[in-house]
């Protein structure tokens, strides 16, 4: 990913938030077609001595062939707020009328390589952790038990577990820096997304 210096963002705990606020990653990796993309809600867990930038955990349907490339090398893409920028949030006048409309956004790519994990014992502590997150979250209070036992066994058996030990991160925050202050307070307020 190109990213000049002033849109450049390096602090781990500031796209481990983007991620945790935009859990839906699009997991891309090469298979034997080319390129394939997954589009995956990812659980993220913190850094630790095993996983410095942390791990990424979802679940696949077992048809899925993601799950059959175990140690393959992925990229996941998470994608933050965007805007359109309009020339008309710029002083014109400045710079005599030459302006273009641009895209403002946030990004983080995650780097590492696929490890498949195969228990229903991890699946369901996942999906319920995940469950729980996403139900809080919209302030609904359903949980993976409020399922029969025997349909939820079912659902298990039928998925495949995946994590991902990020191995590097990169963020992107486009976000008008390279604009003067007034322009960037403008384009914050007209677009709904602030500056860093």
């Amino acid at each position: 990913m190109y990213v000049p210096a002033h849109f450049l963002e390096e602090r781990i705990e500031v796209m481990h938030g983007l991620i945790e606020r935009h859990p839906l990653g699009a997991l891309v990796r090469v298979d034997g077609d080319g390129l394939a993309a997954d589009h995956l809600p990812f659980e993220l867990v913190p850094a630790s001595d095993e996983a410095p930038q942390g791990l990424l955990r979802a679940h696949v349907a077992r048809a899925n062939p993601l799950w059959r490339q175990d140690g393959a090398a992925v990229l996941a893409i998470f994608q933050g707020p965007s805007a359109y920028v309009s020339p008309e949030l710029y002083d014109l006048q400045a710079v005599e009328g030459r302006a273009v409309p641009t895209w403002n956004y946030a990004v983080v790519h995650a780097h590492g390589r696929l490890r498949v994990v195969d228990d229903t014992d991890w699946l369901l502590a996942h999906m319920r952790r995940a469950t729980r997150r996403q139900e809080a979250a919209h302030g609904h209070g359903w949980s993976v038990d409020d399922a029969p036992p025997d349909y939820i066994a079912k659902l298990v058996r039928a998925t495949v577990g995946i994590e991902i030990a990020i191995e590097r991160l990169q963020g992107k925050w486009k976000t008008s820096q390279n604009r003067g202050e007034e322009e960037r307070a403008r384009i914050a307020h007209a677009t709904g997304m602030l500056t860093l």
